[in-house]
Formats: C-alpha cells, structure tokens, sequence
C-alpha cells in the first residue's frame, strides 16, 4: 500500500483510509456486446473513456447511448450521481470525473472503474480532487508497468491510500478547487455562447442570404447564389498543409522556452499536444483533424506547429478572412477516403468547393464579429491563469502543505 498523499508528520486530526474502506462499490463497467446488445443513436448515456480527463471534466459529446433494456441489463454498471469513474487502462489510464445528475440514467464500459463513497465523515469531490492529483496519475501509470496496455486493476485501485482532514476541512478543499473549476466550466460557456452568436450571423448572411435577398441570383453547383459572388476551390482560396512530426524541442508544459503550442487532430482541450520554442504557421488559422475524428475544426489565433494528422489552413487575404473560413467549414460535412482507416488528405481536401463573396463583403462580415473572438481568446487565456493556478494549489491543499485560510486573498481577487 502507498499513501499518495503522504506527509511527514500527519496533522493529529488527519486519518489515513484506503479507498476500499470507504465505498460501497468499486467495480467496473460492462461493454454492451457481452449481453448481446449494441449501441443505439440515442438512449441511455453510455459513457466511455475518452469522456473522461486529467481535469475532472466529463466530455458529454463523447458519449455513445445504449437502449433502455441494455441498461437495465448491465445492473453491475448503472451510475448514480455523485459516483467517480476513474479510468483503469490504455492512454486515458488514470483520468476521472464525477457522474451529474443530469447525465443519469447512464452505464458505463468495463475500462473505467466506479467508485461510489459510502463513509459519511469523507467528501466524495475531496475523493474525486485526491484522485486528479498529479501524485496519483503518475503512481498508477507507474504501477501499471511498461506493457502495450497499461492498466490498473479493481483491487490496485481499492488499495490507494490517501490522508484525510476532518470533513469540514475536505469540503472547504473541495469547494476552493470546485470555485475555480466553476469558473474555467463558466468561460467556456461563454464561448460557445459567443461562437454561436457569430455562426447565427453567419448564416443569416451566407446561408440564408438574408440581407441579400432583394437582389439577382445565378445558379451554380453549390445551388443559387447573389449574382456576383464565386464557388471556388478550398485550394485556390487558401494555403493547406499537413502537420509534421512531434517536433525535437518540446515540453508537455508550457515554459520559458518553451511556449509556443502543438496541436495534434485530438479534441480534448482543442488537441494541445505540448509546447516548442519556434511557430511553424503564423498567421491566423484553421485546423481540421485529419484521422481519427475527421473534421473537428479549430480556429486558430496565435502562432502554433500542427503535427500529424492535423491539416492547416491559411486564408489567402485577398479571397477570405479566418473567421469566415471556420464558420464554413464548421457546418461543412468533412469525411474521409480509405477502407481500412478512413483519413483527410489535402490533396482531396484542396478540391473542396466553396462559396466566396467580395472580399469587402468579408469584411464588412468579419468586423463585428471580431469583438466575439476577441473576447474568446481572452477568455481562454484566463482559463490558462486559473488552470495554473488549479493545478499549483491542488495538490498542496489536499496534502495540507497549504491550508484554504492561506489562499482566501489570492481566490477573491481572482474569482
């Protein structure tokens, strides 16, 4: 047994417990097959592993769904609100997140472990926190050894052992980190918010061709246009180019020399990859994942490095803006080609036909939405500062290195 949290001399008060002696389950999940069933286009919430993550954060569009009669089947693996799934094998080994009302009814699949706290003098968001702590990824993806599918088992899992303040103390730990979460989940509200306020106008100019009505049409291949406007090619409107590999200077983190970011064709957290020393595209961009999930789009407003399996795309000014080229390829239908593994090529991809309106038309466009962008980025930087500052006062909080009095000034001023 280790106890992730360990200190040299534990605080009188503090108790140490493993977390099976704190549960009234900890068990695994069910695939769906194994009953005979398969997945259905909605339904239950059947959640995976690739919902779960490093911050707590359960991603409800990964979500598959399976039908009632399977849920009521898989009885083993029916969640309850408040159960921490913690993910036991492959490359989400070690990411957790605590199951909303909102998502119930809802099963899960057998590579994530649930653990449903039953002891009353223990808070299960501290639990969840506990298990987030860095300390506790890296020790299960130690122990999990060096073999093709790291995993962890029910029984290692039960086996962690954590300290633990009087309650009280748990709930206020939990409820400083959860302030901070709260905020970072607010500021990516918003942005959605804002994204869809700019796609609404975009629409209404150039898919409704609302302001535009009055005027002459011309039928072309994309349908009946304004008169005056083009379809061209994705090719001849723009610079496409493929990501390339990892590159030799890099850092997981972001740091004094290394701040310049690396997206990959991953979703979670926009595909950040890590951080090098020099751009490869510097000018504002859009990214579209290649392979894997074809198509997540990304707009892209500092200088970064795609790699693999990331396409880039760089307005030619004289045609388009960024912002318009995200908001098209946002409602496009983007596929693949390939039998064995369907994948995005930019040759295929260059031939994309699209509609272009006057450049002064793009603009005019472009102008008032710039403010929603605007703001977007800066509130993405800030979920960066609170982030930072999450992920520095987690594991000092709940090892006790730090207590919540000691951070009070710091939260009000950022919160």
């Amino acid at each position: 047994m280790l106890t992730i949290n360990k200190q040299q001399l534990m605080p009188e008060n503090w108790k140490e417990y493993k977390l099976k002696d704190l549960t009234s389950v900890i068990t695994k999940g069910t695939t769906p097959s194994t009953y005979g069933f398969n997945f259905e286009e909605s339904g239950i919430n059947y959640i995976r592993a690739q919902s779960l993550s490093y911050d707590g954060k359960i991603d409800e569009s990964a979500f598959s769904f399976i039908s009632e009669e399977a849920h009521k089947k898989l009885k083993r693996s029916q969640l309850q609100p408040g159960d921490i799934l913690f993910s036991m094998a492959g490359a989400y080994l070690g990411m957790t997140g605590m199951v909303k009302a909102s998502f119930c009814p809802a099963n899960t699949n057998q590579a994530i472990g649930i653990i449903r706290i039953k002891n009353p003098s223990v808070s299960p968001k501290f639990v969840e926190y506990l298990l987030r702590n860095p300390s506790t990824v890296s020790f299960v993806n130690a122990q999990s050894g060096q073999s093709a599918q790291p995993n962890i088992n029910l029984a290692e899992i039960g086996n962690l052992a954590f300290e633990f303040p009087p309650l009280e103390e748990q709930k206020s730990i939990a409820s400083v980190l959860s302030a901070l979460d709260d905020k970072i989940e607010l500021n990516l509200q918003m942005n959605q918010t804002m994204e869809q306020m700019a796609m609404a106008l975009y629409k209404h100019w150039f898919v409704d061709f609302g302001p535009f009505q009055d005027g002459d049409f011309v039928a072309t291949e994309l349908g009946e246009i304004p008169k005056g406007w083009k379809v061209l090619e994705l090719g001849e409107v723009s610079t496409l180019g493929a990501g390339g590999d990892k590159p030799k200077t890099f850092s997981k983190q972001s740091n004094e020399k290394c701040k310049i970011p690396i997206f990959s064709n991953g979703i979670s957290n926009e595909g950040l990859y890590g951080f090098t020393d020099q751009p490869k595209i510097y000018d504002e961009s859009i990214t579209v994942s290649a392979r894997g999930t074809i198509g997540f789009v990304c707009l892209r407003m500092e200088p970064y490095v795609p790699i693999v399996r990331l396409i880039s795309i760089v307005p030619k000014k004289e045609f388009t803006s960024s912002k318009y080229l995200f908001l098209w390829l946002k409602i496009q239908n983007i596929t693949g080609t390939g039998t064995t593994q369907q994948q995005l090529t930019v040759p295929d991809f260059k031939k994309t036909k699209i509609l272009i309106p006057s450049i002064e038309l793009v603009n005019n466009f472009t102008s008032p939405i710039n403010d929603f962008f605007d703001k977007i980025v800066s509130n993405k930087d800030e979920n960066k500062t609170l982030t930072q500052l999450r992920d520095t006062l987690l594991p000092k909080l709940i090892s006790g290195e730090v207590r919540v009095k000691d951070v009070e000034k710091t939260l009000s001023e950022v919160l």
